[in-house]
C-alpha cells in the first residue's frame, strides 16, 4: 500500500488553528514539531503550491515593511473536510525509525568490544541533551495550568516525548553499568 501523504493533513492542521506564512510552517517544523514530525522547506513549500492549486488553501500577499511581500495562507471548506476525514481514519502502521545507535548496537557481537562502551557514552550524550530540552520545552509552554488545558494535544505529546527520553536514559545507563570493564 502506498504511503499517504501526511505533510498536506500537518498544514491543513495548522492552518485550521490560525492564518500561517511558509515561513511559519517552516519555523514549527524546526520547533514544536520538530519533536516528533520532519519536514524541510524544500517539502513544505512545493506541498503549499500544490494545496492552493488544489483548493485545500488560499492565500493572501501582504505587505511587510517597505518591500517584502509575505504570503499567508489559510485553509479552506474543501481542506477543512478533507481534514476531518483524515483525522477519522485509522492509524497506519508505525514506520520503523532510522536510528544510527540502534544498528550498531545490533551489529556488535560482544559487549566487550571496546565500541560498545563508545556507543553507550554517545548515545547518553545525545539523550540527556535531548531531554533537558524537552523539559526546558515543558517549562516555557506548560508551566501554568491553562495553558495545558488549552493545548491538550501538544501537552500529551510533549509529556510523552519527556517520559520517553527518562525511559531511554535509564535503560541506557543500565546497560551501560552492565558492560564488562573495559580494559
Amino acid at each position: 500500500m502506498a504511503q499517504k501523504n501526511v505533510l498536506k493533513y500537518i498544514i491543513l492542521g495548522l492552518l485550521a488553528h490560525r492564518e500561517l506564512a511558509g515561513y511559519d510552517i517552516k519555523k514549527l517544523f524546526e520547533e514544536e514539531l520538530g519533536d516528533f514530525w520532519y519536514s524541510n522547506h524544500s517539502q513544505i513549500y512545493p506541498e503549499l503550491r500544490h494545496m492552493e492549486d488544489d483548493g485545500l488553501i488560499s492565500s493572501r500577499t501582504e505587505l511587510v515593511g517597505k518591500k517584502l511581500e509575505k504570503k499567508f495562507y489559510r485553509i479552506t471548506k474543501s481542506g477543512q473536510q478533507l481534514l476531518s476525514a483524515w483525522m477519522h481514519e485509522p492509524l497506519s502502521q508505525p514506520v520503523p525509525t532510522r536510528d544510527d545507535f540502534t544498528m550498531k548496537l545490533y551489529l556488535l557481537d560482544s559487549a566487550k568490544d571496546p565500541l560498545a562502551l563508545q556507543l553507550f557514552q554517545e548515545e547518553i550524550a545525545r539523550h540527556e541533551e535531548k531531554y533537558q530540552y524537552l523539559k526546558e520545552r515543558w517549562q516555557l509552554l506548560f508551566a501554568d495550568e491553562d495553558a495545558r488545558q488549552q493545548h491538550f494535544g501538544h501537552r500529551c505529546i510533549l509529556q510523552q516525548a519527556i517520559l520517553r527520553e527518562k525511559q531511554r536514559l535509564d535503560w541506557l545507563r543500565q546497560e551501560l553499568k552492565d558492560l564488562p570493564v573495559q580494559q
